[in-house]
């Protein structure tokens, strides 16, 4: 049983959870989740660009986005939508491209949408990563995002 807890606490030691409370209904929040042309909008790190974008939002659908850095560098993910409840949970699973062409490290991401009348509390959970400092950078990472996802919401 202790070597099953300890399993247990490095699990969580490489998970990501991010909680946010967003200015819009849950169905609005929800959408631009699922909505290609949104997600193009704002994925990505403040001041990365969307260099390229497509999301079949289904069970099975796949979902690639190409996303360069301020300086020049390109960044490609994919994934598989695993699970989508409107308007309460979008499950993918996440992974970084080589230069190739061949998946990275595969993460699964779980967002849930809560709604708090007229305004929605957002749940990330991402796992599991391949080390702490694989989570760390992404913490960041996503933390900006749902800042850039925060703007596009209040411009809308």
């Amino acid at each position: 049983m202790a070597a099953s807890n300890a399993s247990q606490a490095a699990d969580r030691e490489r998970e990501l959870v991010i909680t946010r409370v967003f200015d819009a209904p849950r169905r609005v929040v929800f959408g631009a989740w699922t909505d290609p042309e949104q997600l193009a909008r704002w994925w990505g790190p403040r001041g990365f660009t969307t260099v390229f974008s497509a999301a079949d939002v289904r069970p099975g659908g796949a979902w690639r986005r190409r996303i360069r850095s301020p300086e020049g560098t390109e960044h490609t993910g994919r994934g598989i939508y695993r699970e989508i409840v409107a308007p309460e949970r979008v499950v993918f699973t996440y992974a970084w491209e080589s230069a190739e062409g061949t998946p990275g490290h595969e993460t699964v991401v779980t967002v849930t949408f809560e709604d708090l009348g007229g305004r929605t509390r957002l749940t990330l959970h991402h796992a599991l990563f391949e080390s702490e400092t694989s989570r760390d950078a992404h913490r960041g990472g996503w933390a900006s995002c749902l800042d850039r996802f925060a703007d596009c919401l209040a411009a809308a």
